[in-house]
């Protein structure tokens, strides 16, 4: 059996590592190299990759090391909304399906748009190497022959020097998009938080997930050789989403009692589908609309209320820098709809009438939030991603919220 080798390094000797361990027929283990020691050390126990390679290159042998399979490429740890590490396998004939898939659904989209999709690519990488959205970049462009460019770190000022000097395709979240000059790339893959309506053309809303290696649903169209189904919901034609695609992972790297195994755990159903634990539905054309999170839904008094629609009416309130929608436990409604704000103006923040009066103006009265709690910043993954589950359980109403009556 083959090696897990943890690479915690960045930039090209990233890349340079990830060659030699696949010349050598391992497979890696992507990790932060920024990341707290606390959380690397929860990570290498949950993985047991066998040796480790960090900034000065060498390769270091680590106790109790588990093997992986022959054939599998790389483990991304994903710690989903529990915290825990948990370690998606993914095989080199996965890794090389989504790149193909990847690159041609960008050439499907520059034609779309009337532009020249045979024109030589160059890829940055500038996001997490330790995520698929960050690795999925390096192996698109080794994998597809294209260039590549690797930054340790998601830097604005560098991010446009890089497509100035030549770089035309780039990965970024909503965060970085709002930061950079876009117009200078040629495709932009946009994913990891709430993706603005007024986005440039060239850029793609992407659908996926680690266990998928990345984005393969494109602006709601299913990238080649890739389905998608919506499961039975609650809902009329609204429900869970599973995709099948040569991209998916082949198992978690845990077996039965929990400890790493060479085999690991099955993810897909029997026949193929993954279970991805968001909701959506298809249109008349197929075109997949992504609602969130199964965990993510709020159900206040019976009804279904989303946070991204509430979010997205609430930031266009000057007083709101940034903001997150979460369910609480309430006795009465089941959930109450909490807005957790970032007030632009600490000294003069959003009331709460003033924010559930914008809402119900647009959105069903049962999303207007019953309770507004102040706060200097919002928990996010390093993709950009609210961490809504730092954020359900708790309640600081004392602390300069305020609670609305029945609606």
């Amino acid at each position: 059996m083959a090696e897990l080798v943890a690479l915690a390094l960045g930039g090209d000797g990233f890349v340079d590592a990830l060659r030699r361990a696949w010349d050598a027929g391992d497979a890696v283990l992507p990790l932060d190299p920024r990341a707290p020691r606390a959380h690397t050390e929860r990570v290498l126990s949950a993985l047991a990759p066998g040796a480790v390679v960090e900034a000065d290159g060498e390769r270091r042998s680590l106790p109790e090391g588990v093997p992986v399979r022959d054939g599998d490429a790389v483990v991304i740890a994903s710690s989903g909304t529990t915290g825990a590490p948990k370690g998606a396998v993914h095989t080199h004939r996965g890794v090389a399906a989504a790149a193909r898939i990847t690159a041609a659904g960008c050439d499907a989209h520059l034609a779309a748009i009337g532009a020249d999709a045979g024109a030589p690519a160059r890829w940055l990488a500038c996001l997490p190497l330790a995520h698929v959205g960050g690795f999925s970049v390096v192996t698109r462009a080794l994998l597809g022959g294209a260039g590549l460019e690797v930054h340790e770190g998601a830097d604005a000022a560098r991010i446009d020097d890089a497509a100035r000097r030549g770089a035309t395709h780039v990965s970024l979240v909503t965060t970085l998009l709002r930061r950079v000059d876009p117009s200078r790339w040629r495709v932009i893959l946009l994913g990891g938080s709430a993706i603005p309506a007024d986005r440039p053309s060239h850029s793609i809303a992407t659908y996926g997930m680690t266990e998928t290696f990345g984005g393969v649903v494109y602006d709601g169209v299913a990238l080649d050789d890739v389905e998608v189904r919506i499961g039975a919901g609650p809902d009329q034609g609204e429900g869970p989403i599973e995709l099948r695609a040569p991209s998916l992972l082949r198992a978690y790297r845990h077996g039965p009692d929990g400890a790493p195994d060479p085999d690991g755990t099955d993810a897909l159903a029997a026949d193929g589908w993954y279970r991805t634990g968001d909701l959506g539905s298809l249109g008349p054309d197929d075109r997949l609309s992504v609602r969130g999170r199964a965990d993510d839904l709020i159900i206040s008094g019976g009804t279904n209320v989303w946070p991204a629609p509430v979010e997205d009416l609430l930031r266009t309130d000057p007083g709101v820098a940034d903001v997150a929608v979460v369910g609480r436990p309430d006795a009465e409604w089941g959930q109450r709809v909490v807005a957790v704000v970032v007030p632009a103006d600490p000294a003069a923040p959003p009331t709460l009438p003033a924010l559930r009066d914008l809402v119900r103006r647009h959105l069903p009265v049962a999303a207007a939030p019953k309770e507004l709690e102040l706060t200097d910043v919002l928990p996010r993954t390093s993709l950009g991603k609210i961490a809504r589950h730092q954020l359900a359980g708790t309640s600081t109403d004392d602390q300069g919220t305020g609670k609305a009556g029945p609606s």
